[in-house]
């Protein structure tokens, strides 16, 4: 069993930066595909980030392409998202997963608020 922590998450003004962090324990991240989703008020979970464990190539939904980019650490076992460029649609509870063939564990989320 994958156990995710995510952290990072707070208040943020519009067009200002974050970087989430998601620490994994139980397996080596490099053998997951890891991904970021997030929920916002009212709304149903979205897809949001991911990287692939066999070649490491990131996807990004489309909203958030060019702001946001994934990255892993190995060495601390670790996967990040930056994000850039915040606004108000961002706003969301994002949650780390992890697994092979699909998504089978996931951390307890962190808030995200874009706001003035």
């Amino acid at each position: 069993q994958v156990q995710l922590v995510e952290s990072g998450g707070g208040l943020v003004q519009p067009g200002g930066s974050l970087r989430l962090s998601c620490a994994a324990s139980g397996h080596t991240i490099d053998e997951l595909n890891m991904a970021w989703f997030r929920q916002a008020p009212g709304k149903e979970r979205e897809f949001t980030a991911g990287i692939s464990w066999s070649d490491s190539r990131p996807t990004y939904a489309d909203s958030v392409k060019g702001r946001f980019t994934i990255s892993r650490v190995s060495a601390k076992n670790t996967v990040y998202l930056q994000m850039n460029s915040l606004n108000s649609e961002d706003t969301a509870v994002y949650y780390c997963a992890a697994g092979w063939n699909q998504y089978s564990s996931w951390g307890q989320g962190t808030q995200v608020t874009v706001s003035s």
